[in-house]
């Protein structure tokens, strides 16, 4: 006679789904591969494949979140989200704020907030496009913030003093800064930004 084994209690006898992907998560691998290949290389010259195979999906994938190549590069060049986050702080706690989100962006988050226009220069015309983001996503809403005389010039110089900051700590990669707590770096550098949004 033969018996049907049953497993203990708590375990279930049906295969074990695998995890069902994070929508969310998946489209930020993306975008992050996307943005480190468009860091090396120019728009024309980055496939599918090649993102597909940075952020370990298929290329059908992609195509599933983002529609197509240009409109997902539409995103890797569109600033919007990122300045919401980057300027989501009252005027007198903003430059600390900023120092914050560009470093915590690259420490945790594998991506600056405002770094990427660097690489704006080896884009062509899309480059334009990147340039045209930035200003009116970054420095101008910035700009709209400030009061007092030169707001655009001190939103500029402030923005600026981010991206040197950024370039610093991902790029030429300082040692001794990158050794240093995120907080200490705030407070000895968020006081030097935040001293351009003060009139």
């Amino acid at each position: 006679m033969s018996t049907v084994s049953t497993p203990p209690p708590g375990l279930s006898a049906s295969p074990i789904a695998p995890p069902r992907r994070d929508a969310e998560a998946t489209k930020a691998t993306i975008l992050r591969a996307a943005r480190h290949l468009m860091a090396r290389h120019a728009h024309a010259d980055i496939t599918l494949k090649a993102i597909a195979d940075r952020a370990g999906v298929s290329a059908p994938l992609i195509l599933k979140y983002f529609g197509n190549k240009d409109a997902l590069f539409g995103r890797v060049m569109s600033f919007e989200t990122d300045a919401a986050a980057l300027l989501d702080a009252p005027l007198d706690q903003l430059g600390p704020h900023m120092v914050r989100q560009v470093l915590v962006g690259q420490t945790e988050r594998g991506a600056d907030p405002v770094l990427r226009i660097i690489f704006a220069p080896r884009q062509g015309d899309q480059g334009d496009v990147m340039r045209a983001n930035f200003r009116t996503q970054v420095s101008d809403r910035l700009a709209l913030r400030l009061s007092g005389p030169d707001a655009d010039l001190r939103a500029e110089l402030a923005v600026g003093t981010l991206l040197g900051l950024g370039a610093m700590y991902g790029i030429a990669r300082g040692t001794r800064l990158r050794a240093t707590a995120i907080e200490d770096i705030v407070d000895r550098y968020g006081p030097t930004v935040q001293a351009l949004l003060t009139p």
